[in-house]
């Protein structure tokens, strides 16, 4: 469906004001913003990121590329973008695609962003297909298939049910995976809740852990160590 026909189904709008796009159930509104980012982005607090980390290429003499096939609204990208990888976004659900679109335009005219945000590119299109269709390898690709619903809806933010209404937890993360396996990239990095299972039962080279997620590595390249 295309972006009229998604929201046609819902009971939601895209608008605009003098901040941007966002979308609205006219009580809640959700907006893509990577500008809130720039905190993260500081030196010395990048590099303690574990995202940054589990993506984080060494001996290399090329200019790093990822790409992040489940963009959402980009703040996983921005990471690694100002990690210094050239970043492909991959989001196929025009309503989304069209909010991040936003946030990333806002990005670059944003003096902390815009270095960042000029290394990614948004394609609004399945990254299963665009995977298979590669004629080069990326050295990351990575992957956050949307978490499983809670049972319990009180403990989901409002602004998040309104995302639950336009796109569901992965219901192919295997062909993902195996696609992504398939593509060859120097390592895959898979985010997961902290104590969830595998992504597609595969179990990485290692993981690094926090309080809430964990980033599941697999190291591709057999003749590149960490």
């Amino acid at each position: 469906m295309d972006l009229n026909d998604i929201l046609k189904s819902t009971s939601l709008e895209l608008k605009h004001d003098k901040d941007g796009l966002y979308l609205t159930d006219n009580i809640v509104k959700l907006r893509a913003d990577l500008v809130e980012m720039a905190p993260r982005l500081k030196k010395g607090v990048l590099d303690t990121e574990l995202l940054v980390r589990a993506a984080k290429i060494k001996k290399t003499d090329h200019a790093l590329t990822a790409i992040d096939a489940t963009a959402g609204f980009g703040q996983d990208s921005l990471l690694l973008a100002a990690a210094g990888f050239s970043v492909k976004l991959y989001e196929k659900n025009p309503v989304i695609a069209a909010l991040l679109e936003d946030a990333l335009n806002r990005a670059k005219e944003c003096p902390e962003l815009k270095d960042a945000a000029g290394r990614m590119e948004l394609a609004g299109t399945d990254s299963i297909e665009a995977l298979k269709a590669l004629n080069k390898a990326p050295d990351v690709i990575y992957l956050d298939p949307m978490f499983p619903k809670r049972k319990k809806s009180a403990l989901i933010k409002k602004k998040f049910q309104l995302l639950q209404q336009l796109e569901t937890p992965c219901e192919n993360e295997i062909e993902l995976f195996e696609v992504a396996l398939a593509a060859q990239p120097r390592k895959i990095v898979v985010k997961r809740p902290a104590k969830g299972a595998y992504l597609a039962d595969r179990r990485p080279s290692y993981s690094l852990a926090g309080k809430a997620v964990r980033y599941d590595v697999f190291v591709l390249n057999h003749n590149y160590s960490e």
